[in-house]
């Protein structure tokens, strides 16, 4: 079965509670907020729309406000509360895992 065959027929999304933020879990990788996703995986397995959204999910879990029409259609701006990347409030493991997942991005050529 063909890397992203695979990544998609394992990869389930749920929500998982973590203080007063929700994280994005994943059978592949783990969760957003206290696993570190392995980028040897995300380069194997999943396409550039779903790095995109795992990487997008962790901003918008944590109330970052999208600028772009693509974010706002896909995800939304519903209870955003920070304008400014940076400003943003993620742990650790987020801040890294965004990072990981755009290292990924960059590395398939994602856009």
């Amino acid at each position: 079965m063909p890397a992203i065959a695979r990544f998609a027929a394992v990869a389930v999304l749920t929500l998982a509670t973590a203080g007063p933020a929700l994280a994005d879990c994943y059978d592949v990788f783990g969760c957003s907020n206290r696993d570190l996703f392995a980028y040897r995986e995300l380069v194997s397995g999943p396409n550039c729309e779903f790095l995109w959204q795992m990487r997008n999910r962790i901003y918008q879990e944590n109330g970052y406000c999208f600028k772009t029409a693509r974010a706002i259609a896909t995800l939304g701006n519903d209870g955003c509360r920070y304008m400014d990347e940076g400003s943003v409030p993620m742990n650790r493991i987020e801040r890294a895992n965004a990072a990981t997942i755009k290292r990924a991005e960059a590395a398939l050529g994602c856009r």
